[in-house]
């Protein structure tokens, strides 16, 4: 049992995070890993001839079947659906079983919401665990042909979601920083020029939080919002701002005598300004965002 446990415990990290980049949330991610498990205890032992392979296979379609019903939920979700982060301070570690998890960017985790579920799972086994099309077509039980197809379609609509995926962590931080410098300087039309015309901010209240039901286009919605939310934290008492790492990017994160209202960040495009701003303020999320670690 010792042996079955030690398999699986070292592969644990990877199943979470193809997880996690599949369903783009933190408590569905730990119950498809634990599906895993089940199997992965019942499976009889003399067919399993790779148990990493196994496991990916088996957890990669776990989370496929998980996603489609998601997705049906999501349907009639209240305003925009945005995926769960996970945080830590800039000063510590991840938690355990989610390190890799954190490389995934949330811009990346909603632009994948475009995708189907076979053409998410053959994109995040190829770009992010370097899987070869025959292995993504044993996963997925089709050819290497339509593998690549799938993979080509992927990357295609990612391309035309708008955020670019590969900004440096410092980048980000740095136009954060001055981002929400300019709006709590009030200097509203510096912060409108570091956003694209056609940036898009997205905010998640769910049924149970005050946000925009839609997303918000265009640097001048955007900032209307924007300086609106800084008016009211001028009058009302209680609100405090800290800086933290959500999926290994700056965000800030906004409290109201203490308890956490909201987490936001951004991710630019490719001249370096504003393509699209997430703002996460439904209590179900913010209490999955591990907090534990912060």
């Amino acid at each position: 049992m010792n042996m079955l446990t030690d398999v699986f415990e070292a592969e644990r990290p990877k199943l979470v995070s193809i997880c996690y980049r599949m369903l783009g949330e933190v408590s569905g991610a730990e119950d498809a890993v634990q599906d895993t498990w089940l199997k992965w205890a019942a499976a009889d032992r003399d067919q399993i001839t790779n148990p990493t392979a196994w496991l990916r296979r088996v957890a990669t379609n776990i989370a496929i079947d998980t996603l489609r019903l998601a997705r049906t939920r999501r349907e009639t979700y209240v305003g925009p659906w945005l995926p769960e982060p996970l945080l830590h301070a800039a000063e510590q570690a991840p938690v355990p079983h989610f390190e890799l998890a954190q490389e995934c960017e949330l811009a990346l985790l909603w632009a994948m919401e475009r995708l189907n579920e076979r053409e998410r799972a053959a994109f995040i086994l190829r770009e992010a665990f370097d899987a070869s099309y025959g292995e993504i077509a044993k996963v997925l039980g089709t050819t290497q042909a339509a593998c690549r197809q799938l993979v080509s379609r992927a990357q295609k609509k990612l391309q035309d979601s708008g955020p670019r995926f590969d900004a440096p962590p410092e980048e980000v931080a740095a136009l954060c920083q001055r981002f929400f410098g300019a709006v709590m300087a009030e200097n509203y039309d510096t912060a409108l020029a570091m956003l694209t015309p056609d940036s898009v901010a997205l905010s998640d209240g769910g049924a149970n939080r005050r946000a925009a039901r839609r997303p918000l286009c265009g640097g001048a919605e955007i900032m209307q919002v924007f300086q609106a939310l800084h008016q009211r934290a001028k009058t009302e008492p209680g609100w405090t701002l800290r800086t933290a790492v959500a999926n290994g990017k700056a965000a800030f994160l906004r409290y109201r005598h203490g308890q956490l209202d909201s987490i936001t960040t951004l991710a630019p495009d490719h001249t370096g300004r504003i393509a699209w701003i997430y703002i996460l303020r439904n209590p179900d999320k913010l209490g999955t965002a591990l907090p534990g670690s912060l």
